[in-house]
């Protein structure tokens, strides 16, 4: 029996495979009541490191033995040390996290989403830990990634792999909860880096126009990424439809909720934007399409291969957001009594607008907590 070292995506695996595990979260009670792992097989209490250091006798009674225990802090340090007291006191398995809440904000798992009909696959990486969602269309040989996240090792590690090379990033709206991967990601394989104009007119950098009639193609298949101007959450948010079968909703509309427009304080301005793109443009399409979104707000969202995706149709029978008649009650949903904004959400928009360049360990802190760009969580 003895202290073990858990990585991040060993977790990963065992949360997208609803594997039940009990976690003891040493963290202080705000930034656990904050943010915390979270899933459908995840048995979870919060109990202080502070309140550990002399002995973990008053714990012991509270911790199952039929499931793997799993100690976590913010980075590592006190989860090793409350589970080696553990170990000592009951003399059974005890896992650490490894790196702590950090990594498990930055572990990125790719789920496949299906074949497409011309060829092809897409990919939906998901971000347990913030609830960020991001995707890769892959075909030929050739791939696009979609509100890449700021580690990029993941999709690296993917593509080669894969044996894709990168020919484009699409960030569909300028984001405000996390900093984009796209610049570091065209640095490195040379792609093409795609932004909707009217979300980039303050950026320090070149960048190719994401907006109606601009397809951006994929492979020799030819599988068309087919950009759908659609504000409210942002200026210039823009959807996409992939393959006919596929709508990437960005932060416009979730499988639980709606967007958000106070994140550039627009709200006043958007609210009509927001409304109209999910009233008249999204109700325009086919119900058929499945809608794949930028975030999702509760584990409960994924399903049972850790998919985050629904038919629109489904949507308009079953999300609130998108059945509110009164346009004024639709204004007051929007605009008022929303969840805190995001964490650093200004510097965040600073970062991704390439006008200051935060180390490291100063986006990681930017970033750390959960999306809110939802209007409810």
């Amino acid at each position: 029996m003895s202290l073990k070292p858990m990585t991040a995506k060993e977790l990963g695996k065992m949360v997208i495979n609803r594997e039940e595990i009990f976690i003891l979260d040493v963290r202080n009670t705000d930034a656990f009541d904050d943010w915390k792992v979270e899933g459908e097989g995840v048995e979870i209490i919060n109990k202080p490191y502070f309140d550990l250091i002399d002995g973990v006798d008053d714990i012991v009674g509270q911790l199952p033995e039929d499931k793997p225990l799993l100690v976590v802090c913010a980075k590592e340090g006190s989860s090793q040390f409350v589970a080696e007291q553990i170990v000592e006191a009951t003399g059974r398995d005890t896992h650490y996290l490894v790196g702590g809440m950090k990594t498990w904000s930055e572990h990125l798992e790719p789920v496949k989403l299906g074949d497409l009909k011309d060829g092809g696959e897409l990919y939906q990486f998901v971000r347990l830990g913030k609830g960020c969602l991001s995707y890769l269309v892959a075909s030929d040989g050739e791939a696009a990634i979609i509100d890449s996240a700021r580690t990029i090792e993941p999709y690296n590690e993917f593509l080669a792999e894969n044996n894709l090379t990168l020919k484009h990033v699409i960030d569909t709206h300028l984001h405000a909860d996390h900093i984009s991967g796209g610049r570091k990601l065209r640095e490195k394989h040379g792609a093409s880096y795609w932004l909707p104009p009217k979300d980039a007119e303050e950026v320090t950098f070149d960048f190719k126009p994401l907006e109606d009639g601009n397809d951006i193609i994929v492979g020799q298949t030819k599988v068309a990424i087919h950009p759908i101007y659609s504000p409210g959450h942002t200026i210039g948010s823009t959807s996409m439809v992939i393959d006919d079968q596929y709508l990437i909703s960005g932060d416009i509309l979730f499988v639980d909720s709606i967007g958000r427009p106070d994140l550039a304080g627009k709200a006043e301005d958007w609210v009509a934007d927001l409304r109209n793109s999910l009233y008249s443009i999204y109700a325009g399409l086919s119900g058929d399409l499945y809608v794949l979104p930028a975030h999702f707000g509760k584990h409960e969202e994924l399903d049972a291969q850790g998919r985050v995706m629904e038919k629109l149709s489904v949507l308009f029978e079953k999300n609130h957001g998108l059945n509110i008649n009164d346009e004024e009650e639709f204004r007051k949903t929007v605009t008022e009594d929303l969840p805190p904004q995001p964490n650093a959400y200004q510097e965040i928009r600073q970062t991704n607008m390439g006008k200051i360049n935060p180390d490291a360990d100063e986006q990681t802190e930017m970033e750390i907590g959960p999306n809110r760009c939802a209007v409810s969580g």
